[in-house]
């Protein structure tokens, strides 16, 4: 047989999903076909997100984030349920919830002529991960294989505010982020900072003056946060190829932990030209959607690290097949994880369960979420422990929700 490049992606898509899912589908297999989903429900809140609600005819509940506005969401919800011609029959209320394997196909493969909406289905997919673990009484992470470790490494964020270019502010700052109670070890500093501007919005072609003050900022990061705090340089999709191989030449004796998205999301032959002429090791992936998103990546070696964010890249069940084939790439992956307590959730139980997964993203104050009545993560030392309650390890404060929904919400919509 001819091996054409829809062969391969077709095989590439077809052995990784097996191979991710098989210990799940042994531990799932005593209680397939007892349990029916009966209703996907949809609820916007102030400031908890969007969440998704898989409710079964057992009384047993799962909830995944998503993004997007409730009425957006559900929009979507009610396109994958309506069926209609060669969508009929792929919807999934009255459907056994344990058979992930092939919702995650229906969702994301099965009607490729629609708009996926992922990061609506991506929710979808997070709660039906949430609600196995419920009905078989075990962590998504033990779903998933098991734990490698009970502590996931964390990175976080510098603030935006002040002079980036004032040896007195970046001291001030520096002691700020490492004396904050949850002790993390490394955080990024956004490149608009070092450049004075807003992110996304000025020219990506960069010149001698705001290469030297990119450089500069960094330099002062440096001498402030001292050798034992990580720094990885955040861009955002911003900069053309040589302004990204000029940036990466200013800061490369700081010795970054990352530089990360400096270029343009989706891959092109930019990313190995950058390879080529940094010694910095590069991350992105944060907007890559399913396996065919991440694997010009793996496959090229484009970059050191991979950052898939649960919501933004098909699931748990994606990036679970991500992280398995940059395994056997021997590339790891970091979580992307900025969006509150359902999503840090989820990336714990993930992170713990790949090998490959040394660290994740974690924002300052995901400790002490308002919508959990309690299990709220557990954050010390730069390192958030690994919850062992069923599903997710969701406690929702469905009181606080009720009384945080977002403006024209009704109670689960």
């Amino acid at each position: 047989m001819n091996i054409t490049r829809r062969n391969f992606l077709q095989a590439a898509l077809a052995m990784p999903i097996g191979a991710s899912l098989a210990h799940f589908e042994a531990l799932a297999a005593p209680a397939r076909g007892q349990i029916k989903i009966t209703a996907i429900k949809v609820l916007q809140t102030a400031d908890t997100g969007t969440i998704v609600r898989i409710e079964t005819d057992a009384g047993l509940v799962g909830y995944g984030p998503c993004h997007g506005s409730g009425p957006f969401a559900r929009e979507v919800i009610k396109e994958v349920e309506g069926g209609r011609g060669s969508n009929t029959g792929l919807g999934l209320v009255g459907k056994d919830p344990l058979a992930i394997k092939v919702h995650f196909h229906n969702l994301f493969y099965a009607y490729a002529q629609r708009d996926r909406r992922v990061r609506v289905l991506s929710g979808i997919d997070i709660a039906l991960w949430d609600l196995a673990g419920k009905i078989l009484n075990v962590p998504v992470s033990k779903l998933l294989g098991g734990n490698f470790r009970e502590e996931i490494p964390l990175y976080s964020h510098c603030g935006h505010t002040g002079n980036f270019w004032s040896k007195e502010e970046w001291r001030d700052r520096a002691k700020e982020l490492v004396d904050y109670p949850s002790g993390f070890k490394a955080f990024k500093v956004d490149l608009n900072d070092a450049l004075g501007v807003t992110a996304r919005q000025f020219v990506p072609s960069l010149g001698p003056l705001e290469v030297r003050q990119v450089q500069l900022c960094y330099d002062l990061a440096r001498e402030s946060f001292g050798p034992d705090i990580d720094i990885i340089v955040h861009g955002h999709n911003e900069l053309d190829l040589p302004s990204a191989i000029q940036v990466a030449a200013a800061v490369e004796h700081i010795k970054p932990l990352y530089f990360e998205d400096p270029l343009a999301p989706l891959y092109s032959d930019s990313w190995l030209a950058l390879r080529r002429t940094t010694r910095i090791p590069l991350l992105t992936g944060e907007d890559i959607e399913l396996l065919e998103g991440a694997l010009p990546f793996i496959q090229n070696q484009a970059v050191d690290c991979l950052q898939p964010d649960l919501i933004d890249s098909g699931g748990i069940t994606a990036v679970k097949m991500i992280a398995d084939l940059a395994s056997a790439y021997r590339m790891p992956i970091s979580l992307h994880n900025v969006s509150g307590l359902l999503l840090n959730m989820a990336s714990q139980q993930v992170a713990a369960a790949v090998h490959n997964c040394p660290r994740m993203e974690c924002s300052r104050g995901s400790d002490k979420p308002k919508a959990a009545a309690s299990n709220a993560p557990v954050i010390a030392n730069g390192k958030m422990k690994v919850s062992t309650l069923p599903g997710l390890g969701l406690d929702l404060d469905l009181d606080y929700l009720k009384a945080n929904l977002a403006p024209g919400e009704t109670w689960w919509g």
